[in-house]
């Protein structure tokens, strides 16, 4: 006598069992990766941007030191600071410009900075008073039109200034 034994299972019972042992990452799973991925850059990005800005107000503080070296050098030899004419002489981007090299006024007190620049620079000397100037690095970090970024260096104080604060 031969016994047949049928065994009953339910097609959702074997579909449950291949779903199970697949590997991988659930719809829910990833949305919650993405939506942590999406909180870190919201803070990152703002920050960095920050230092960007930082970074670059850097530039005119070496320069407007430089700046004071070279006329308290040329001051040294000559008896009196030089005025220097706005050099780079066009109007202040975001972007870096190029140091117009025939301005012999830097050249003259031996300031001419290497490569391109974020900020125009210049020097007024007081003709009344020969133990005085201000040197001044004025730029538009954010491209907005306005200059937003001044820096003023006096050589009676000899501290360097942010004459426009602005929020970094």
């Amino acid at each position: 006598m031969i016994i047949l034994t049928l065994t009953h299972t339910h097609g959702g019972e074997n579909m449950l069992r291949t779903l199970r042992s697949r590997k991988g990452f659930t719809l829910i799973e990833l949305m919650i990766v993405v939506a942590i991925i999406g909180i870190l850059a919201a803070v990152a990005i703002p920050n960095f941007l920050s230092m960007r800005l930082k970074a670059k107000t850097s530039e005119a503080k070496a320069n407007l030191g430089a700046i004071r070296t070279c006329e308290e050098a040329y001051q040294v030899e000559e008896d009196t600071y030089l005025t220097c004419a706005k050099n780079p002489t066009s109007d202040a981007t975001k972007l870096k410009r190029d140091w117009a090299t025939g301005n012999t006024d830097f050249k003259a007190i031996g300031f001419v900075p290497t490569g391109k620049v974020y900020y125009s620079y210049q020097v007024d000397a007081n003709a009344n008073i020969l133990t005085d100037f201000v040197a001044t690095a004025t730029g538009n970090l954010d491209g907005e039109g306005d200059n937003d970024s001044i820096f003023t260096l006096s050589s009676s104080s000899g501290d360097i200034v942010n004459t426009t604060p602005t929020t970094f």
